[in-house]
């Protein structure tokens, strides 16, 4: 075992160019560092440190303080669950789908039957202009409001004081089971309580609840927990993975949250992986295409670095990298096809530098499972003795 804990820190979103086959899925010009640094320029020193800046062209930096390179993503879809499933090995040919047109009628029908409600709005929308529109009728009639963002899922929202939390959550167990046929692949059901009055109504974070479809196959996160090494998961980690191969789970609403969460787990002892998910930049600027809100999120994390770094252990390992991209500048509010950051720092390295280009971002998993000793991942080779 080379280093005791390695702690993987994905930025969601943060994506740094198009991909080779980005054409594919007409985003071929999309870049969310490169278009975020031109148009606002985010004083990051400390991510400029570890090489961050270096991935938008693969510069060699000869002062770099961490080993940095790129990851082409190669599972079928851009979503935060195949980013997600190819990090930490698993391979996924057959996209999730998504239903920017509306969910068909025996799905709406389905959820009907399921909770005894009527439901409204059936649209795609990437805030909160859902709520505001139809939260009263949804007060006064009780019913649930059913939309989907540009990834796929399914959101379900209602008032906590007509339906509660709890019974919004049993609700969207139903509904999950309900949506696991093949026919509809849809990768989340997410519950979207909120509170307020009408033009104020406001989502409650701490009462989200995300419920994602299972791995389709064994992961590291899975060898690590039978091999009885611990696998933390902080914020929507535990949800993305469907509490699969976790044994610890740690609640954050927020960037900040989670950051806060990650430095306290660094103080812990323990042996095995850490991850942690920064869904501020996804969820909160990508969708909504806003361009200064995500670069100021960039700045915000560049203070938090050298606390982070600062903490590590001399046998800790740190991954930060991304699942997908979601260029604020880009046409539309989906996610963007684009190569992910890769950056590997402990304070053991003596002179770290650029490494080769990563043909699947699974490397980062087949190396977390070589240091661990543990049976390797279906895809990705390990970069774990280039790292000294």
């Amino acid at each position: 075992m080379k280093f005791k804990r390695i702690f993987l820190m994905v930025l969601d979103s943060l994506g740094v160019g198009e991909t080779t086959d980005a054409i594919e899925f007409k985003d071929n010009g999309a870049n969310t560092l490169g278009h975020i640094v031109e148009r606002c320029n985010p004083f990051i020193p400390n991510l400029k440190k570890i090489g961050f800046l270096d991935t938008l062209n693969m510069s060699e930096n000869p002062n770099v303080e961490a080993y940095y390179t790129i990851a082409k993503p190669i599972n079928a879809g851009k979503d935060t669950l195949n980013g997600h499933y190819e990090m930490v090995g698993l391979k996924n040919d057959i996209p999730f789908k998504t239903f920017n047109q509306g969910f068909t009628y025996d799905i709406l029908a389905g959820i009907e039957e399921l909770t005894g409600r009527s439901v409204i709005g059936n649209k795609c929308c990437n805030d909160d202009s859902i709520i505001q529109e139809l939260g009263e009728r949804q007060y006064n009639y009780g019913s649930l409001i059913i939309y989907t963002s540009a990834d796929s899922d399914l959101q379900v929202a209602a008032h906590e004081d007509c339906i509660p939390i709890p019974t919004l959550h049993e609700y969207c167990e139903r509904i999950r089971a309900l949506t696991l046929k093949e026919d509809y692949r849809i990768a989340r059901i997410i519950a979207r309580p909120f509170n307020g009055t009408k033009g104020k109504y406001k989502l409650i974070n701490s009462g989200r609840k995300d419920y994602a479809i299972k791995p389709p196959k064994k992961t590291i996160l899975d060898s690590l927990n039978e091999n009885n090494y611990n696998v933390i998961g902080i914020g929507k980690i535990n949800d993305i993975f469907d509490g699969q191969g976790i044994n610890k789970m740690i609640k954050a609403t927020n960037n900040s949250e989670a950051i806060n969460k990650f430095t306290e787990i660094i103080d812990k002892n323990f042996t095995g992986l850490c991850m942690v998910n920064l869904s501020d930049f996804d969820s909160l600027y990508g969708h909504k295409r806003d361009v200064e809100g995500y670069s100021r999120a960039i700045e915000d994390l560049d203070v938090d670095i050298p606390i982070i770094l600062n903490k590590l252990d001399i046998d800790d390992l740190l991954i930060i990298t991304a699942d997908h991209g979601n260029d604020p500048t880009f046409q539309g509010n989906d996610h963007t096809r684009e190569n992910l950051p890769v950056i590997l720092y402990s304070r053991n390295f003596k002179e770290p530098k650029r490494l080769k280009q990563f043909n699947t971002l699974a490397n980062i998993g087949a190396t977390i499972a070589e240091n661990f000793d543990i049976e390797l991942p279906e895809i990705g080779e390990s970069i774990l003795n280039e790292l000294e």
